[in-house]
């Protein structure tokens, strides 16, 4: 059995193909993405088991660059497959679910939730449902499934989920806190738990899912119970672009005092602020510790404050669950960057917290455990894989349909 994640942006479309073995095991096959769609000259890039592939051509629109995807996972010499029905399902990664609970078969009812939810990832879900359609298409008889960013956060209770604006407003417009993330979370959570040797439902941990895009969740007992991000990814942490927490009110001064549009503020507090507006030098952590070796203030200032916002949602969520067995840092600033997590990190010691600094410089040569042996609360560095993920996810509804139908 095979199954093709898809992960579908606005001008680009990502892929893997897992072929599952022996025991379940899901094993990666073949990846690729599809970039500039839409533009000018597009490029396709795929590389498998049998070798890589790398060409440029016009693609117009994310049907085009699904028959591109089939046309290299069905070439002669490097492909996986000799043709579409190889594939027995497709996993779509989707950002916004609203409030579905959990992954779901994609039919009519799942695809108006994905529209809907556009309004409030108007960057993601259009781009989502596009992937979703052309995917179908080129794939016609695989089982396709949705896998949201948002679901694993539906645990969360009323009392950290409600905004403290009119309930009517979430009456009507569904206005709470949704977070995302959740399929990077969850991952990251079953590996601590098996990292630990302990049942993620007797766990708490506090996972750190800090790349470009960054959210702290709180998971108790297997269940998240309190999450950064809200209503869209914009709240929370500071953010390569986004400015994550700040006060409402500034959204109506920029307007006032600088003669700006909504959208033109949505537009700043997204795509300009966090780090590269803090720095006005990068959004990219690496290009800033650069910078403030070379001694740069703007840019040690802006990762001294992206350091001290992971820090309190840290303290934050041990309070919100009365302690913490380990905190996990995961994507690309987690799991690429001793000094951030020592920035992140320092100053934790009598919340039981200790870091140990060798095991920073060199988290895989020690499992994963970068905390001193002393340390009450462990701390962890996890790779997420949320492609994997979205795998697992498709597999198992798969083979519950597959139940159900052999059940009558």
């Amino acid at each position: 059995m095979k199954i093709l994640v898809l992960n579908s942006g606005s001008s680009t479309v990502k892929f893997r193909v897992y072929n599952v073995e022996e025991g379940d095991a899901l094993r990666e096959i073949a990846s690729g993405v599809v970039e500039r769609i839409g533009e000018g000259v597009s490029t396709v890039e795929y590389k498998s088991v049998r070798g890589e592939l790398k060409y440029t051509v016009k693609v117009k629109d994310h049907g085009e660059a699904l028959q591109h995807i089939l046309k290299v996972l069905c070439d002669a010499e490097k492909g996986v497959i000799s043709n579409p029905d190889e594939i027995t399902g497709v996993g779509h990664r989707v950002v916004h679910g609203g409030e579905m609970r959990e992954s779901s078969i994609i039919d009519e009812r799942v695809e108006k939730v994905i529209e809907e939810y556009a309004r409030m990832a108007p960057l993601h879900n259009p781009a989502n449902l596009l992937g979703i359609r052309a995917a179908k298409s080129v794939f016609p008889h695989a089982i396709h499934v949705a896998v949201f960013d948002t679901a694993f956060h539906s645990t969360i209770p009323e009392e950290a989920y409600l905004y403290a604006i009119p309930y009517k407003f979430y009456v009507k417009y569904r206005i709470r806190r949704y977070g995302f993330h959740g399929i990077s979370h969850s991952y990251v959570a079953r590996k601590a738990a098996e990292i630990l040797g302990e049942p993620l439902e007797k766990l708490k941990l506090i996972t750190c899912h800090l790349g470009s895009g960054a959210s702290v969740a709180a998971i108790m007992y297997g269940r998240s119970v309190e999450t950064s991000m809200g209503l869209t990814p914009l709240e929370g942490l500071i953010m390569g672009t986004r400015c994550g927490d700040i006060d409402p009110s500034i959204f109506y001064f920029l307007m006032k005092w600088e003669k700006l549009s909504e959208d033109e503020v949505y537009d700043l507090l997204n795509k300009k602020s966090g780090l590269l507006g803090l720095s006005e030098v990068s959004n990219d952590v690496r290009t800033l510790l650069q910078a403030s070796s070379e001694g740069d203030k703007r840019a040690e200032r802006a990762l001294n404050a992206f350091a001290h916002r992971v820090k309190k949602y840290i303290g934050a969520y041990m309070a919100v669950m009365n302690g913490a067995d380990a905190i996990v840092l995961t994507a690309g600033i987690g799991e690429r960057s001793p000094t951030m997590r020592e920035k992140i990190l320092r100053g934790l010691e009598n919340l039981g917290i200790i870091l140990d600094a060798k095991k920073n410089e060199r988290p895989e040569d020690y499992g994963g455990v970068i905390s001193s042996d002393d340390s009450k609360v462990k701390i962890l560095v996890i790779p997420t894989n949320e492609e994997l993920a979205i795998s697992e996810e498709t597999l198992r509804l798969i083979r519950g349909r597959a139940s159900k139908d052999n059940s009558y």
